[in-house]
């Protein structure tokens, strides 16, 4: 069979469309698409503002059996798209990006996946010195189709990674003075509901108040002090961490289900204790 024509972007000429033409293999691909692809991207904030930074996209759908190829430029023209009209990233901006992608593919199913550091400023605790704290973000958007006739299913998801310190109550109860601590990250994935007005910050903030102790960028020694005492008063194990963020996670607006995972980066052993809850 002969591959379909289309014009040339002048209009002057034919040129034949391979990807379009028909394949004899009979043998659908699940995801096909571009990976890698780091471009400009806009965070959407809170307070209604827009913080920049860069992503990391993975973008795919799936092709039926008697299409050769997918268009794969298309997947670069939705980004390209995305960053002219200055679209922030949200949960209300993945659905839209997804459902763009599946038209510009003529595709039933399809996912996107973004990953990208963001910041946030905080004050330190006593002294209210500014700074900033830098935080992991993954978004991801997945359509599956089912049978003809169906409403297909929409999955959209973010992780965030968020560092925080946590000091061990075995350590503090059996020393006469002091207790080991050491820096972890908590890991929290969350699938959202369709109607989620979600916020990454709120996560965020979620997370760091179940720790023996937040971190920040800048602190003064009155905030050392204060960060210190903080954790000796609020000892946890792994396994206390991972319980207390599941548990807070379960109230935050839009949450449908979540996967909890912490990993304590230990002072006095050369290796990790590490816990994952799923609700």
């Amino acid at each position: 069979m002969n591959a379909p024509e289309i014009k040339s972007l002048s209009g002057h000429a034919a040129m034949p469309d391979i990807q379009g033409s028909h394949d004899h293999r009979d043998m659908p691909i699940e995801q096909v698409g571009v990976r890698g692809v780091r471009y400009p991207v806009l965070i959407a904030r809170e307070d209604g503002s827009s913080q920049p930074s860069v992503g990391e996209f993975s973008l795919s759908v799936g092709l039926p059996a008697h299409q050769k190829g997918t268009h794969m430029s298309r997947f670069i023209e939705l980004l390209e798209s995305l960053n002219q009209r200055g679209i922030s990233l949200s949960a209300a901006s993945m659905r839209a990006a997804l459902s763009d992608m599946l038209k510009r593919l003529a595709a039933e199913s399809g996912i996107i996946e973004v990953s990208l550091p963001f910041f946030m400023m905080k004050a330190a605790p006593i002294s209210g010195v500014q700074s900033m704290m830098d935080y992991r973000c993954r978004w991801s958007a997945e359509q599956i189709a089912f049978s003809a006739g169906e409403t297909p299913a929409l999955r959209l998801s973010c992780e965030v990674k968020v560092p925080v310190k946590s000091l061990c109550p075995c350590s503090k109860e059996i020393s006469e003075y002091g207790a080991h601590n050491q820096r972890s990250e908590v890991t929290v994935s969350v699938t959202l509901r369709d109607d989620a007005d979600f916020s990454v910050e709120s996560l965020v903030r979620t997370i760091e108040s179940q720790a023996s102790c937040e971190l920040w960028g800048l602190l003064k020694r009155p905030d050392e002090k204060y960060v210190t005492e903080r954790a000796y008063d609020n000892p946890k194990f792994v396994e206390d961490l991972v319980r207390d963020v599941a548990t807070a996670v379960r109230s935050v607006g839009g949450v449908a289900g979540y996967v909890v995972e912490a990993e304590n980066f230990e002072s006095i052993h050369n290796h990790s204790a590490w816990a994952r809850i799923v609700g």
